[in-house]
């Protein structure tokens, strides 16, 4: 039954995709479902197999020790605190940032990263025919966040029309930073997070490119990675990374300030009306048939619609925190799903982000993207949904 219901979800999903596009005849149908095999495979492999999970658990054992490397850093600069029990969220998990971002800035001036995403993007758009910008754009924006992701392709901004624009800006919002997913696994168990990778890219790929088809000529396809650093040195790329990733900190630690106070305020002024009730019970019912078609079971449904709405309505970092005591009480199935929806940028806040930085690299081309932000939103909230079913049917 529940596979039943994982696939009626993945059909609703690429159905309610196919009555927004504003293309229909141009869809790349042979390509979507290639894609969608290949989320098959992947999450199998991963899950199933010996081998997959010997992957999930290297990769994990990678972070875990880099981890440990960024809290010595975090120790020598902050060794004089007493942290009481159950430590500051600041210091033990934003904190952490900062050593990511660092990595991320020197792999990217070593152009090791860059030419690893070149390649796959390339292999990727010649096995399913998307275009090689939009693909490389898909597999970037696995590892920079969505600022960065859109600055890498900058020098090709002048091939982008509307359509192309919304796969490239979707791409960005249905993914997350690898600089920040040090602190993600600090919350959540390590093995969704990082299997929500590659399925969050295919996912965003095959439901921009349903609603925003494209067909592109050769000679507007090509990709440029020799300007994507602009650190002369090694030392530099450290410094800047850096800086980088303590504004990040900084930026994630008053979002959360920000949403957080901000929901307890929507919460107050709700229960002057309706006691007891709250903004994500609210949010819980309306998500609940869409929890159930993805696997969630009935008994947990309504609080996991709550977490999967609050993640929307502010960002992904305040409903990991308001997920982790759940998980004690939810069953395996349900963590799994719900930690791939919210491992992904798909929220409001998000299409400011992206307006802002398409802003800074072609002013004419940021109202396009205002144009049809609310559209970007739902194309993630879906993509997310995709992933988590994927995800919920083999657990």
């Amino acid at each position: 039954m529940g596979i039943i219901l994982g696939l009626l979800a993945i059909i609703v999903v690429i159905g309610i995709s196919y009555l927004m596009s504003n293309d229909k005849k141009n869809i790349n149908f042979k390509g979507i479902g290639i894609m969608l095999a290949l989320q098959l495979v992947i999450t199998w492999f991963m899950f199933s197999t010996q081998i997959g999970q010997a992957i999930i658990n290297g990769i994990s054992a990678v972070f875990n020790k880099l981890i440990e490397f960024g809290q010595e850093g975090i120790g020598f600069v902050l060794g004089g605190f007493e942290i009481q029990e159950g430590g500051v969220f600041f210091f033990n998990v934003l904190l952490l940032i900062v050593f990511f971002a660092t990595i991320l800035s020197v792999l990217n001036y070593l152009k090791i990263l860059p030419t690893i995403i070149k390649w796959v993007g390339g292999l990727i758009s010649k096995i399913t025919g998307l275009p090689k910008i939009e693909s490389f754009n898909g597999v970037n924006s696995i590892f920079f966040g969505q600022s960065e992701a859109l600055l890498a392709i900058k020098s090709q901004f002048h091939h982008l029309n509307a359509n192309r624009l919304y796969i490239v800006s979707a791409s960005a919002m249905s993914s997350v930073s690898a600089s920040i997913i040090g602190s993600y696994i600090q919350i959540l168990p390590a093995e969704y997070i990082l299997v929500a990778l590659p399925l969050n890219m295919f996912s965003a790929l095959m439901i921009s490119s349903i609603l925003a088809p494209v067909n592109v000529p050769k000679e507007q396809d090509t990709v440029d990675v020799s300007d994507v650093s602009q650190d002369k040195s090694v030392f530099e790329a450290m410094g800047n990374g850096a800086l980088d990733g303590g504004k990040i900190a900084l930026i994630v630690a008053a979002n959360l300030i920000a949403f957080i106070a901000s929901l307890e305020l929507v919460n107050w002024l709700i229960q002057l009306v309706f006691a007891g009730v709250t903004l994500q019970q609210i949010l819980g019912y309306i998500l609940a048939p869409i929890g159930l078609l993805m696997g969630i079971s009935p008994g947990e449904v309504i609080q996991a619609g709550s977490i999967m709405g609050t993640k929307i309505v502010t960002n992904e970092f305040v409903a990991m925190l308001e997920f982790q005591p759940l998980m004690e009480v939810m069953s395996e199935k349900t963590i799994g799903i719900v930690t791939v929806f919210l491992t992904s940028f798909a929220n409001f806040s998000s299409i400011g982000i992206i307006a802002g930085t398409v802003k800074g690299i072609d002013g004419k081309k940021a109202s396009t993207v205002s144009g049809f932000g609310m559209k970007l939103l739902i194309g993630a909230i879906l993509t997310s949904i995709l992933s988590a079913t994927i995800v919920g049917l083999f657990l």
